[in-house]
């Protein structure tokens, strides 16, 4: 999937960026700020399981016969197309 420009959500940043772009100007983007997190999390244990999270996926399905990732697809589309 193509990355997509992101526009700042500020209005003032928006109106900056599209002036600096019809003008010609370029500029660093600015910084997101991340989110403080839950004071009540230990960081470490946040950051390991955000990794696991971002690999689970491949290697479920590496683990899976190809019977049961058609079975999971299938599982998978029937509930994106369910009726509301």
């Amino acid at each position: 999937m193509p990355k997509r420009s992101s526009k700042p959500r500020d209005v003032n940043s928006l109106a900056r960026s599209i002036v600096d772009e019809a003008t010609g100007e370029k500029r660093a983007p600015e910084p997101e700020s991340d989110p403080e997190p839950d004071p009540g999390k230990d960081p470490a244990a946040v950051a390991l399981g955000r990794k696991g999270g971002l690999k689970g996926g491949k290697a479920r399905a590496a683990n899976m016969t190809a019977k049961e990732r058609s079975e999971s697809a299938r599982r998978a589309a029937k509930a994106r197309w369910k009726s509301r």
